[in-house]
């Protein structure tokens, strides 16, 4: 398995490989300083194509290429992931309080629209096991607590994408058993918000005693990104010498892709 967390400025975007080629994609942000976009990075790594796309925010930072994806006519996406309790008529709503809707969102509405699992054999991604979990609408009202957080575990490796999910949200997610369960399996801990500080919620580590925390943004905005994660990780050697990493973030740090193989130790890589 091979996960890839893309250096997109102040968005998401990463790209999980399964043994046997199928691909999720967390997200479709894209860097407009860099010009990264998934819609080029993927055709050109000879993926074929999109097993499964996992929108974890409804905001445009984490959509913002879904427009030039859905023109690639031969690279077809096969099922999607987002907040089910949501309807499209309920999320059309919600995004209209705050202006029109952008050419990604309405998009977004349309494939939720047209995407049924009715019937459907889904991909196989083996040895993964996906765990999602989300707050209800209309409990929830606000984009960043409808977050779709996911937990990928293959090997003894767990990873998880919490999209943009706030104080609020972590506090309710963390009144299920499962939700607490998956979170002292997990190691690698992606920094919710971007690291930024609402999205920092320090409960969440009595149960999670990650090896690293990875944040995905652009410059330091708040105080968490430097200092309030840190404490968190136990950290993982680097550079085959005595120092030790606790935080990697994709602003310094470029590309970070984590590749594991069964029996085998996860490795961790920077850059291009």
């Amino acid at each position: 398995m091979k996960i890839q967390i893309f250096d997109v400025s102040h968005g998401f975007c990463a790209y999980l490989i399964a043994d046997n080629g199928n691909v999720k994609l967390f997200d479709c942000g894209h860097n407009e300083r860099t010009g990264f976009r998934p819609s080029l990075y993927l055709p050109e790594s000879l993926c074929s194509g999109i097993e499964e796309l996992v929108i974890t925010n409804y905001d445009e930072d984490h959509i913002s290429d879904l427009s030039n994806l859905l023109k690639l006519n031969f690279f077809p996406i096969v099922t999607l992931r987002c907040n089910p309790s949501v309807t499209v008529e309920q999320l059309r709503q919600l995004k209209l309080e705050n202006g029109p809707l952008t050419t990604n969102m309405e998009n977004l509405i349309s494939m939720i629209t047209n995407f049924s699992d009715t019937g459907f054999i889904p991909p196989d991604f083996p040895g993964i096991e996906h765990e999602i979990f989300f707050c209800n609408y209309p409990s929830f009202t606000d984009t960043n607590n409808l977050s779709l957080v996911s937990f990928i575990h293959y090997d003894g490796v767990c990873i998880i994408f919490p999209g943009d999910i706030e104080k609020g949200g972590w506090q309710e997610l963390l009144k299920q058993e499962r939700f607490k369960d998956n979170l002292r399996r997990t190691n690698f801990f992606v920094a919710s918000h971007h690291g930024r500080e609402n999205g920092y919620y320090e409960e969440v580590f009595n149960y999670c005693k990650p090896e690293i925390v990875i944040i995905s943004d652009k410059e330091i905005v708040h105080e968490t990104q430097k200092n309030c994660y840190a404490k968190h990780a136990s950290g993982i050697p680097w550079n085959g010498g005595p120092e030790r990493r606790s935080v990697l973030t994709t602003r310094s740090d470029g590309m970070i892709t984590i590749t594991k193989t069964v029996g085998q130790k996860a490795n961790i890589n920077i850059g291009t």
